[in-house]
């Protein structure tokens, strides 16, 4: 069982374990000793990246240093997003990208991604080999003498190599003189989408560009996706787009000020790949919290869906597995394998302008059909993450919403992997019986578990 890496990599509380300096030090050195086990006496290089926390400095230094010690050079693209780094890792074929980011978290957080030299996140198994080696390291590190931490130069040209790539991977790419908002987050994307997008013809409204180390998806952002739709109907804008973080992810307004979450991108994407005769064996992967009116517009259009686990590495397998040509979450990462290896907001943002610019309706006309059952997720903070079915007085609230919903509902219960959470999600065809469930399931684990 993995003790550090979640679903997303290692996150947690800046300074505190497993983010303090020791840690992230012997991060550093463990995977630099497996890249060069893997490397059979070539050289291992490492580029990496960070989001626009106040920690990420002082993370990335130490994190430097100890991958020199470990026996790896260190190169630096500098603030930029999560795909960026994934993107360059395989582009240049170093042994591996490593991010620095707490990606939708607040400001003090943070974390480490990491992605193999071929742009793919790490599997489980490699991350456990690599928690191993951190254990190994820390163990031996009250005799080691620490590394010199100091940041590595920031390469600026892998920034415009990033942004070239994604014009290159949405040609004749264009606004047609719309107008469009876009939100940063205070994140990643502010280094990055204000040039990307204002190279295309039409009115572009950048919003929280201006990171200062704290205001990082504070009231903004693909968190808060209501505050880019209210901005879309304010300026009479025709569409707008947010990102997270690190801006592995993106969410929608569209020109009626109404948020479009990951579920209708996948609709809209996944009927024009089949147009196009571009949707492998007519399949698309979602995962368990996608919403049930998804499933069901795609039965209209004889798409097939199924379902992962949550987390986009977890649904890049299974679409690896099927042969699956679009995949992706209702929080907005979307997979497209043949443009990209990891879910990018950025690429996504141009992909479905793209898709409204071919096709000549509005984005709200081309998800017009889409019918969601009411949905509710409930997050409740936890103390520890106890198996749900050792807890007797959740497992029987959880069996009376299951047998009550299910003909007309879904109970998806589980624990964040990036939080200390539990999340708590009731999809049902009555609105009173779907929040009716998930206060009573809510409560119980509350009752157990709640700090």
């Amino acid at each position: 069982m993995r003790k550090l890496f979640g679903t997303d990599g290692i996150r947690a509380v800046a300074g505190e374990p497993p983010l303090d300096r020791r840690t992230v030090r012997a991060v550093g050195v463990a995977l630099a000793t497996k890249l060069k086990d893997e490397a059979a006496g070539r050289s291992v290089h490492v580029v990496m990246g960070m989001d626009t926390r106040e920690s990420c400095p002082w993370i990335a230094a130490t994190l430097a240093a100890g991958l020199r010690e470990g026996g790896a050079e260190v190169e630096s693209a500098g603030v930029i997003t999560t795909p960026a780094i994934a993107f360059l890792a395989r582009k240049h074929g170093f042994s591996a990208g490593v991010v620095i980011s707490a990606s939708h978290n607040p400001w003090q957080d943070n974390g480490i991604k990491i992605f193999g030299g071929d742009g793919y996140k790490l599997p489980d198994a490699v991350e456990l080999g690599i928690e191993a080696e951190i254990e190994r390291v820390l163990a031996n590190s009250a005799t080691a003498t620490p590394a010199e931490e100091e940041l590595p130069e920031v390469n600026e040209s892998y920034r415009a190599e990033y942004i070239r790539f994604l014009l290159e991977a949405v040609p004749d790419i264009s606004l047609d003189n719309r107008s469009v908002v876009i939100d940063c987050a205070n994140g990643a994307a502010s280094s990055v989408a204000p040039q990307l997008f204002e190279s295309l013809k039409g009115t572009v409204e950048v919003t929280h560009a201006s990171p200062d180390g704290r205001n990082i998806n504070e009231n903004c952002g693909a968190l808060h996706p209501e505050v880019v739709a209210t901005e879309v109907k304010t300026r009479g804008a025709s569409m707008g787009f947010t990102f997270d973080g690190d801006a592995d992810r993106a969410l929608f307004a569209d020109e009626h000020g109404n948020v479009v979450n990951g579920d209708a991108v996948m609709l809209l994407c996944a009927r024009d790949l089949q147009e196009r005769g571009l949707l492998a064996d007519n399949l698309v992967v979602a995962t368990t919290m996608s919403n049930m009116g998804l499933e069901a517009a795609f039965k209209r259009s004889g798409i097939r869906m199924l379902r992962a686990p949550v987390g986009d590495k977890y649904v890049l397998e299974e679409m690896q597995n099927s042969g699956a040509s679009l995949g992706g979450e209702q929080s907005g990462h979307i997979l497209f394998p043949a443009k990209a290896t990891t879910g990018d907001g950025l690429l996504t943002a141009l992909l479905v302008l793209d898709v409204v610019h071919r096709s000549g309706k509005t984005l709200g006309e081309l998800i017009a059909d889409l019918k969601n059952y009411p949905q509710v997720i409930l997050n409740v903070k936890v103390r520890e993450k106890k198996p749900l079915d050792s807890l007797p007085s959740v497992v029987v609230v959880i069996q009376a919403a299951e047998e009550e919903l299910k003909d007309s509902g879904r109970v998806v219960i589980r624990y964040s992997g990036t939080e200390a959470l539990a999340r708590v999600m009731i999809e049902a065809e009555s609105e009173e019986a779907m929040r009716r469930h998930a206060e009573a399931i809510a409560g119980a684990i509350r009752a157990e578990l709640g700090i």
